[in-house]
Protein backbone atom coordinates (compact mmCIF):
# COMPACT_ATOMS: atom_id res chain seq x y z
CA UNK A 1 0.00 0.00 0.00
CA UNK A 2 1.11 3.16 -0.74
CA UNK A 3 1.26 5.91 1.90
CA UNK A 4 -1.40 8.64 2.34
CA UNK A 5 0.52 10.71 4.70
CA UNK A 6 2.31 10.35 7.75
CA UNK A 7 -0.10 12.40 9.55
CA UNK A 8 -2.85 10.53 7.99
CA UNK A 9 -2.00 7.52 8.98
CA UNK A 10 -0.71 8.15 13.12
CA UNK A 11 -4.14 10.21 12.95
CA UNK A 12 -6.16 6.77 11.69
CA UNK A 13 -4.02 4.38 14.13
CA UNK A 14 -6.34 5.64 16.55
CA UNK A 15 -9.29 3.99 14.85
CA UNK A 16 -7.73 0.60 13.70
CA UNK A 17 -9.08 -1.00 16.72
CA UNK A 18 -12.68 0.07 15.84
CA UNK A 19 -12.61 -1.54 12.64
CA UNK A 20 -11.80 -5.23 13.78
CA UNK A 21 -14.29 -5.97 16.26
CA UNK A 22 -17.78 -4.13 14.96
CA UNK A 23 -20.02 -5.31 18.28
CA UNK A 24 -22.56 -3.88 20.44
CA UNK A 25 -26.16 -4.26 21.58
CA UNK A 26 -29.53 -2.39 22.36
CA UNK A 27 -32.07 -0.76 21.00
CA UNK A 28 -33.21 2.20 18.96
CA UNK A 29 -30.18 1.62 16.23
CA UNK A 30 -33.12 3.16 13.60
CA UNK A 31 -33.44 6.16 14.89
CA UNK A 32 -31.67 8.47 12.64
CA UNK A 33 -29.77 11.50 14.60
CA UNK A 34 -28.07 14.87 13.35
CA UNK A 35 -24.81 12.60 12.85
CA UNK A 36 -26.02 10.54 10.32
CA UNK A 37 -26.28 11.20 6.63
CA UNK A 38 -29.71 10.62 5.09
CA UNK A 39 -31.81 10.76 1.55
CA UNK A 40 -35.19 10.58 1.30
CA UNK A 41 -38.28 11.34 3.09
CA UNK A 42 -37.69 11.57 6.84
CA UNK A 43 -41.06 11.24 7.47
CA UNK A 44 -41.94 8.01 5.65
CA UNK A 45 -43.03 4.88 7.46
CA UNK A 46 -40.00 3.05 6.83
CA UNK A 47 -37.13 3.73 7.68
CA UNK A 48 -33.54 1.42 6.01
CA UNK A 49 -30.37 1.71 7.61
CA UNK A 50 -27.46 0.67 6.32
CA UNK A 51 -24.18 -0.13 8.02
CA UNK A 52 -21.42 0.40 5.65
CA UNK A 53 -18.12 1.23 4.79
CA UNK A 54 -15.90 2.72 2.56
CA UNK A 55 -13.63 -0.14 2.44
CA UNK A 56 -15.80 -2.36 2.24
CA UNK A 57 -15.78 -4.52 -1.46
CA UNK A 58 -19.21 -5.91 -0.61
CA UNK A 59 -20.58 -2.28 0.28
CA UNK A 60 -18.69 -1.17 -2.79
CA UNK A 61 -20.81 -3.86 -5.03
CA UNK A 62 -24.13 -3.25 -3.67
CA UNK A 63 -23.35 0.33 -4.01
CA UNK A 64 -22.67 -0.03 -7.76
CA UNK A 65 -25.52 -2.58 -8.54
CA UNK A 66 -28.20 -2.59 -6.38
CA UNK A 67 -28.41 0.77 -4.48
CA UNK A 68 -29.27 2.62 -8.22
CA UNK A 69 -32.77 0.71 -8.44
CA UNK A 70 -32.97 0.49 -4.57
CA UNK A 71 -32.90 4.43 -4.58
CA UNK A 72 -35.29 5.20 -7.77
CA UNK A 73 -38.56 2.97 -5.88
CA UNK A 74 -38.00 3.71 -2.59
CA UNK A 75 -35.79 6.86 -1.87
CA UNK A 76 -36.87 9.43 -4.80
CA UNK A 77 -40.28 8.13 -4.41
CA UNK A 78 -40.45 9.20 -0.79
CA UNK A 79 -41.59 5.94 0.71
CA UNK A 80 -38.36 4.99 2.66
CA UNK A 81 -36.21 7.43 4.76
CA UNK A 82 -33.01 5.81 4.29
CA UNK A 83 -29.89 6.27 6.34
CA UNK A 84 -26.28 5.56 6.17
CA UNK A 85 -23.83 5.14 8.74
CA UNK A 86 -20.08 5.05 8.96
CA UNK A 87 -18.34 1.64 9.95
CA UNK A 88 -14.63 1.19 9.50
CA UNK A 89 -13.41 -2.25 7.57
CA UNK A 90 -9.60 -2.91 6.74
CA UNK A 91 -8.24 -1.06 5.17
CA UNK A 92 -9.05 1.37 8.19
CA UNK A 93 -7.22 4.19 7.03
CA UNK A 94 -8.76 3.92 3.77
CA UNK A 95 -12.24 4.09 4.80
CA UNK A 96 -11.61 6.43 7.11
CA UNK A 97 -10.05 9.24 4.72
CA UNK A 98 -13.01 8.51 2.50
CA UNK A 99 -15.26 9.25 5.15
CA UNK A 100 -13.57 12.45 6.43
CA UNK A 101 -13.22 13.44 2.71
CA UNK A 102 -16.77 12.99 1.91
CA UNK A 103 -17.78 15.14 5.15
CA UNK A 104 -15.69 17.74 4.09
CA UNK A 105 -17.27 17.90 0.76
CA UNK A 106 -20.24 18.68 2.20
CA UNK A 107 -23.69 16.99 2.76
CA UNK A 108 -24.79 18.03 -0.69
CA UNK A 109 -22.14 15.87 -2.09
CA UNK A 110 -21.40 13.42 0.73
CA UNK A 111 -23.37 9.98 -1.18
CA UNK A 112 -22.12 11.38 -4.65
CA UNK A 113 -18.32 11.44 -3.41
CA UNK A 114 -19.13 7.86 -1.54
CA UNK A 115 -20.38 6.91 -4.83
CA UNK A 116 -17.42 7.66 -6.23
CA UNK A 117 -15.05 5.83 -3.61
CA UNK A 118 -16.95 2.65 -4.14
CA UNK A 119 -16.63 2.99 -8.07
CA UNK A 120 -12.84 3.44 -7.70
CA UNK A 121 -12.45 0.92 -5.35
CA UNK A 122 -10.73 -1.62 -7.54
CA UNK A 123 -8.39 0.72 -8.89
CA UNK A 124 -7.27 1.43 -5.47
CA UNK A 125 -6.92 -1.73 -4.21
CA UNK A 126 -5.08 -2.85 -7.89
CA UNK A 127 -2.75 -0.34 -8.08
CA UNK A 128 -2.37 0.23 -4.11
CA UNK A 129 -2.70 4.44 -4.69
CA UNK A 130 -5.05 5.32 -2.22
CA UNK A 131 -3.92 8.66 -2.00
CA UNK A 132 -4.34 9.47 -5.37
CA UNK A 133 -7.41 7.78 -6.26
CA UNK A 134 -9.05 9.54 -3.41
CA UNK A 135 -7.46 12.86 -3.92
CA UNK A 136 -8.82 12.81 -7.65
CA UNK A 137 -12.48 12.40 -6.24
CA UNK A 138 -11.69 15.13 -3.72
CA UNK A 139 -11.23 17.33 -6.26
CA UNK A 140 -14.17 16.56 -8.29
CA UNK A 141 -15.71 17.51 -5.35
CA UNK A 142 -14.36 21.18 -5.40
CA UNK A 143 -11.30 20.24 -3.10
CA UNK A 144 -8.07 21.12 -3.87
CA UNK A 145 -4.99 19.32 -2.71
CA UNK A 146 -4.01 21.48 0.30
CA UNK A 147 -7.41 21.16 1.60
CA UNK A 148 -7.96 17.11 1.00
CA UNK A 149 -4.97 17.08 3.35
CA UNK A 150 -6.16 18.79 6.33
CA UNK A 151 -9.75 17.43 5.42
CA UNK A 152 -8.30 14.07 6.02
CA UNK A 153 -5.79 14.93 8.99
CA UNK A 154 -8.51 16.70 11.06
CA UNK A 155 -7.91 15.00 14.68
CA UNK A 156 -11.05 16.23 15.85
CA UNK A 157 -13.18 15.28 12.49
CA UNK A 158 -11.26 12.06 13.07
CA UNK A 159 -12.52 11.45 17.31
CA UNK A 160 -16.11 12.54 15.67
CA UNK A 161 -15.63 9.94 13.76
CA UNK A 162 -14.61 7.35 16.55
CA UNK A 163 -17.12 8.55 18.81
CA UNK A 164 -19.62 8.23 15.87
CA UNK A 165 -18.29 4.22 15.62
CA UNK A 166 -18.60 4.05 19.20
CA UNK A 167 -22.12 4.99 19.74
CA UNK A 168 -22.87 2.64 16.36
CA UNK A 169 -21.42 -0.16 18.30
CA UNK A 170 -23.27 0.46 21.38
CA UNK A 171 -26.72 0.93 19.88
CA UNK A 172 -26.72 -2.03 17.34
CA UNK A 173 -25.15 -5.67 16.73
CA UNK A 174 -23.28 -5.57 13.63
CA UNK A 175 -20.74 -8.19 12.88
CA UNK A 176 -20.11 -6.77 9.42
CA UNK A 177 -20.50 -5.01 6.85
CA UNK A 178 -23.26 -4.10 4.94
CA UNK A 179 -26.19 -4.42 7.38
CA UNK A 180 -29.59 -3.57 6.57
CA UNK A 181 -31.60 -2.67 9.12
CA UNK A 182 -35.33 -1.67 8.25
CA UNK A 183 -37.89 -0.10 10.97
CA UNK A 184 -35.51 -2.27 13.47
CA UNK A 185 -35.51 -5.67 12.40
CA UNK A 186 -32.12 -6.87 10.67
CA UNK A 187 -32.86 -7.71 7.34
CA UNK A 188 -30.50 -11.37 6.62
CA UNK A 189 -30.96 -12.48 10.32
CA UNK A 190 -27.84 -11.56 12.79
CA UNK A 191 -25.34 -12.07 10.21
CA UNK A 192 -26.64 -8.85 7.77
CA UNK A 193 -25.08 -9.25 5.15
CA UNK A 194 -26.06 -7.93 1.47
CA UNK A 195 -29.21 -7.79 0.39
CA UNK A 196 -30.88 -7.75 -2.92
CA UNK A 197 -33.78 -5.72 -4.61
CA UNK A 198 -36.13 -8.92 -4.00
CA UNK A 199 -35.10 -9.38 -0.73
CA UNK A 200 -35.39 -5.57 0.32
CA UNK A 201 -38.79 -5.44 -1.34
CA UNK A 202 -40.08 -8.28 0.83
CA UNK A 203 -38.91 -7.20 4.38
CA UNK A 204 -39.65 -3.12 3.30
CA UNK A 205 -43.29 -4.82 2.58
CA UNK A 206 -43.32 -6.44 5.68
CA UNK A 207 -42.34 -3.56 7.60
CA UNK A 208 -44.75 -1.09 5.52
CA UNK A 209 -47.72 -3.94 7.04
CA UNK A 210 -46.38 -3.37 10.35
CA UNK A 211 -46.04 0.17 10.54
CA UNK A 212 -50.20 0.24 9.34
Amino acid sequence: MRPLTRRLLTAVALTASLGVALAGCGKKSDTATADDMSLGNPNAKVTVVEYASASCVHCGRWNNEVFPAFKAKYIDTGKVNYVYREFLTEPVQVASAAFLMARCAGKDKYFSVIDSVYHSQEEMFTTGDYRGVLLRIAQSAGMDEAQFTSCVTNEKSLKDLNARVEKYQASAKITGTPTFIINGKKAGGEDGGEQSLAQLDAAIAEAEAAAK
